[in-house]
């Protein structure tokens, strides 16, 4: 029988009409393609801390959360409480004082020790040496760090047998239970696992600077003093402004090492902003002012994060 139907040509599609479809697809899938790699880090971010982070933000308005079924909204009598605490404000001095004491002795002895390590007047073995033992506190971590210290300043310890013997103690002075003595120890013992961090960034920025500018100085007649304040400081400034700050953010946040050591005592010596609102929660079951005590805290870090980016943002 004769075929009466459409020819093979016209069965065909056109190839003109088909690369539109096409190129819109591809299109299509190179815009969501970026957003499909970021949905599991978007997701984990929303799961892990935003979802926390705004249930943190709810409990602080409401009557006492979790162990009471139905809790009220109370506004901001939570935030009133706290801040009218004076638990809160002695967190709040001694927060400052750990935090600025740490910050500073970390920037001047890892400044010391990266120079040190960078001169030309010791060989590479000597070197090699000070770098291995320098940055051997930065390998422990804070319970190995709270445990030795712990032995290490006991009232029959090895630094109370060391200054007996040299005559400037009389062997039993309790360094960690004294409330004269407790925050200075701690922020000491700090000092000692948080300075390799200034050291090893602080090394690695002297080793960046081009030589010639020393060799003009010293071309000009600038001397050793004059080079480091009027050369190696300017150098290292950005460095040490986005150290400074990092270290801010994470000595404030502080609790394993205080808590390991003292657990904030003895009475409120060591008491920081950590250990406050760890207490209101877990020894106190105040759970709502707890979450308000960490929403002041989170305020705090948010500032010192602002100040970090646009220091960042103004670098590049």
């Amino acid at each position: 029988m004769p075929w009466h139907g459409p020819s093979p040509s016209e069965l065909e599609v056109p190839v003109s009409a088909t690369l539109p479809r096409t190129s819109r697809r591809i299109a299509v899938g190179r815009r969501i393609e970026p957003y499909a790699y970021l949905a599991p880090t978007v997701t984990l971010m929303v799961v892990l801390m935003l979802v926390p982070i705004g249930m943190v933000i709810g409990y602080s308005f409401l009557d006492n959360v979790i162990l009471n079924k139905n809790p009220e909204i109370v506004g901001f009598d939570n935030y009133i409480a706290v801040i009218t605490d004076p638990v809160f404000t002695t967190a709040i001095g001694n927060t400052f004082v750990f935090v600025a004491g740490s910050v500073l002795a970390h920037l001047i002895i890892g400044l010391a020790f990266a120079l040190m390590l960078n001169s030309t007047l010791l060989g590479p073995r000597i070197i090699g040496f000070f770098r291995g033992l320098f940055i051997l506190p930065w390998l422990f971590t804070a319970a190995i760090v709270a445990v030795l210290w712990r032995m290490l300043l006991a009232p029959n310890g090895v630094v109370n047998f060391l200054l007996a013997g040299l005559g400037l103690s009389s062997g039993s002075t309790e360094w960690l239970a004294d409330p004269a003595l407790a925050l200075a120890s701690v922020t000491f013992i700090n000092i000692w696992s948080g300075y390799p961090f200034f050291m090893i960034s602080l090394l690695a920025g002297l080793q960046g600077i081009p030589a010639d500018l020393h060799e003009a100085a010293k071309v000009d007649g600038a001397g050793p003093l004059q080079r480091f304040w009027n050369v190696t400081v300017p150098q290292l400034k950005p460095i040490i402004i986005s150290m400074a700050l990092l270290d801010f953010i994470w000595t404030s946040q502080q609790f394993a090492l205080i808590w390991m050591t003292t657990g904030g005592g003895p009475i409120t010596a060591t008491e920081v902003l950590s250990t406050y609102t760890y207490k209101l929660a877990f020894a106190k079951y105040e759970f709502a002012l707890a979450s308000t005590s960490a929403v002041l805290v989170l305020l705090l870090s948010m500032i010192l994060a602002i100040l970090y980016v646009r220091h960042q943002r103004a670098r590049d």
